[in-house]
């Protein structure tokens, strides 16, 4: 078996082992067993868990992070020295995403698994591994938000961030079910770059939507100075 061959195989078997089941329900042995090689093969190539864990993440990071930086080159030097518009911004990063080549159609719902798994399960040293090799097209890309969404304070902008992440993880990772639930549903069929293209005006209206915090209740009185 090629080298090239053990570690993709290897890399397979984990990322899918990891989105199903977490990481650290997933043990070495699972992951061999599934890949069809031996623990020595795994213990080579990799030398520990967590830096197997780094390697699933960079196999779709580090050229995803290559276009996306690409891809804001580009769109900057369209704006002629304008700020993007928020719009554009959040085009740029999920068409960045959608084509990027995947090595199964399932590909981008397993990465969007494992990134909402980077956030909610414990792993300090897989949040230390991204901010580390990836902090340039994320700050970046921040910066940008920013620049977008002047109207809101920082703290507004940090959860409105979170709300979007949090939709796009649970649309992406999920968007092969839901494709099945259209179908089934309305006999509609639709690709993961449509959906892509519904999620993107969505996220933009609610990073611009009116501070809740300044709309009174429903049925409450508004005094008249």
């Amino acid at each position: 078996m090629a080298q090239s061959d053990t570690v993709d195989r290897i890399l397979d078997a984990a990322e899918e082992l990891f989105a199903d089941r977490g990481f650290s329900e997933t043990s070495l042995r699972m992951i061999t067993s599934k890949a069809k090689v031996n623990l020595a093969a795994v213990n080579y190539h990799f030398g520990s868990k967590n830096a197997l864990i780094h390697a699933v993440f960079a196999r779709f990071l580090t050229p995803f992070s290559a276009t996306l930086e690409n891809a804001f080159d580009e769109l900057e030097e369209r704006c002629d020295g304008k700020p993007p518009t928020l719009n554009q911004t959040l085009w740029a990063l999920t068409e960045s995403a959608v084509r990027m080549p995947q090595r199964n159609e399932k590909g981008i719902s397993i990465f969007m698994r494992l990134l909402g798994l980077a956030y909610t399960q414990s792993q300090g040293h897989l949040r230390k591994f991204l901010e580390q090799e990836y902090s340039e097209p994320f700050s970046r890309f921040m910066r940008l938000l920013k620049e977008a969404t002047p109207q809101l304070s920082s703290v507004d902008r940090y959860w409105r961030i979170q709300f979007m992440l949090g939709a796009t993880a649970f649309t992406m990772s999920s968007s092969d079910a839901l494709r099945d639930i259209l179908q089934n549903k309305l006999g509609v069929e639709t690709t993961v770059q449509e959906i892509a293209a519904r999620l993107v005006p969505f996220l933009a209206a609610g990073m611009q939507a009116e501070d809740a915090m300044l709309v009174p209740p429903v049925g409450s009185k508004v005094s008249v100075a």
